[in-house]
């Protein structure tokens, strides 16, 4: 019978062959490692000893320990994709998750930056030529973080006063391209020109300055601690994927160009920003302005 560690390391190890980000990998890993420490204490050895009421105790703990809905139903996906996979293997006969419900979750109104807010971000950052880089990236291109620590070089074609992200496919998410105004384009090429050019040996846009990509959570705690130099409080970085989003909209951007270019899988997704914002006219219009 299969026991508990192995079973975690062949989890990783399909997540990984499956072509999971490593973002991805490493959050699952995480969840599963915590639930199979509760699965531990309550005495459960082997994968076939798993049953669907230590899955629910599992998360009433993780509630009771005052975890967000949000945390307990991320660690509610995991632990169901971690489930699938045993059934799927067949190293259990039942999948045995499919009883276990999701916590409700309260739709919260976005985080979406005011001029003011995104203006102190960038003065805070200004010396920072990465950091600078980065922030223009995120509020004027409307990645992701993750996608934002997978540009490549390659992936930028930058001529003069315009230029083009390419996004490549990965996942669910179809490839796409992004095109970059000024603003974006004049961050990049000043952190190529100051500080990028002197480091070699990666193919990456950020990286530290051995070379290494910057991991997500480098640039989440790097750009945290600029909200509060800047005094941007209560905000975080997919705040600024919010911002760009929800100004364009109200810019009378096209919802469909938009969708295409934020990389939402359904037109739904960014239509739910427009509760949050007032369109100016009712011309759309397909291209993006600078923020």
């Amino acid at each position: 019978m299969l026991n508990l560690q192995t079973a975690h390391k062949n989890f990783v190890e399909k997540l990984r062959k499956d072509g999971k980000s490593e973002a991805t990998v490493v959050a699952y890993s995480k969840d599963i490692e915590q639930l199979l420490s509760h699965l531990s204490e309550m005495g459960i050895n082997l994968v076939n000893e798993i049953k669907l009421a230590h899955l629910e105790s599992f998360m009433k703990k993780l509630s009771a320990a005052d975890y967000t809905p949000k945390s307990v139903s991320r660690k509610t996906n995991a632990t169901r994709t971690f489930i699938k996979y045993l059934h799927t293997e067949g190293h259990i006969t039942e999948n045995i998750s499919l009883g276990l419900r999701h916590p409700k979750l309260e739709n919260k109104a976005p985080r979406i930056l005011t001029r003011m807010e995104y203006r102190a971000l960038r003065d805070a950052t200004r010396n920072d030529l990465r950091t600078y880089a980065m922030i223009e990236m995120l509020l004027q291109t409307g990645v992701t973080i993750s996608e934002l620590s997978e540009i490549k070089i390659e992936h930028l074609t930058l001529t003069g006063a315009t230029g083009n992200l390419f996004v490549p496919k990965k996942n669910n998410k179809e490839a796409r391209n992004i095109p970059l105004n000024k603003a974006v384009i004049d961050a990049i090429n000043r952190y190529m020109r100051e500080e990028r050019n002197n480091i070699k040996g990666s193919e990456y846009l950020f990286v530290t300055k051995t070379g290494n990509p910057l991991l997500i959570r480098n640039i989440r705690s790097t750009i945290d601690r600029y909200f509060k130099l800047a005094g941007v409080e209560n905000a975080k970085v997919n705040d600024l994927r919010h911002t760009f989003v929800a100004h364009h909209l109200a810019s009378g951007v096209s919802i469909i160009f938009l969708s295409k270019v934020a990389g939402h899988k359904r037109i739904s997704t960014t239509e739910r920003y427009l509760q949050y914002v007032q369109r100016a006219g009712d011309q759309e219009k397909t291209e993006l302005e600078t923020l």
